[in-house]
């Protein structure tokens, strides 16, 4: 389980394309530090396992199909930067929301709005998630928790698989310390809805 505050950008150093999988090698000095193996460290928004610890500031992981297919993680190669971060400890702050790191499907930034003191950056999203994403409510953006500030719908629709789209907006800190700050328009990124709105869902379709 994770809150979505990201702790340090990561940087690819190393990949292994296996038949269905991937082995990547991340470079993250801060979330390294007491890593061991078999520890959860959350990958632009992708709980991952640590296989192996180098150095005392890279780790491995191994990516299997499921995952590479329904997140950016199979785009990744050498030189990326991923957001990084280690799995909550029950007794600190939760300054985000629960997050954990089953990334729902990817989304793709249509259009990036700066202003003085934040960026607006819209996201078009798949149809088979758009009904769990509410005006205000949370969502997580490649591990980053965010505040959902617009709703909308392309007319006519823009983006293949996809008819709505939502904004947040990134305050600097945001924009300076992960990689949405970098994220230019047509990127892919990772999208994870409140998983309470999940759980609602099926109770309901249950009753």
């Amino acid at each position: 389980m994770f809150t979505g505050i990201v702790e340090e950008i990561g940087e690819i150093v190393a990949t292994e394309r296996l038949v269905d999988a991937a082995r990547l090698t991340i470079r993250g000095p801060l979330v390294t530090s007491d890593a061991a193996h078999g520890d959860s460290i959350s990958v632009s928004g992708v709980c991952l396992t640590v296989v192996e610890v180098i150095d005392g500031d890279s780790f491995t992981v191994d990516v299997m199909a499921e995952t590479l297919h329904r997140s950016s993680v199979g785009k990744l190669d050498t030189g990326a930067k991923v957001n990084l971060e280690r799995a909550a400890a029950l007794n600190s702050r939760l300054g985000g929301h629960l997050v954990q790191g089953h990334v729902d499907g990817t989304g793709t930034v249509v259009s990036r709005t700066p202003s003085d003191n934040w960026d607006v950056v819209r996201i078009a999203l798949p149809d088979t998630i758009a009904r769990y994403v509410v005006e205000k409510g949370s969502i997580t953006v490649d591990g980053v928790s965010l505040t959902v500030s617009g709703l909308g719908e392309f007319v006519p629709p823009a983006e293949p698989g996809a008819r709505d789209w939502f904004e947040v907006s990134l305050i600097p800190t945001t924009l300076s310390l992960t990689t949405l700050g970098l994220a230019e328009v047509g990127a892919s990124v990772n999208l994870e809805v409140d998983v309470i709105a999940k759980y609602v869902e099926r109770l309901q379709q249950r009753g």
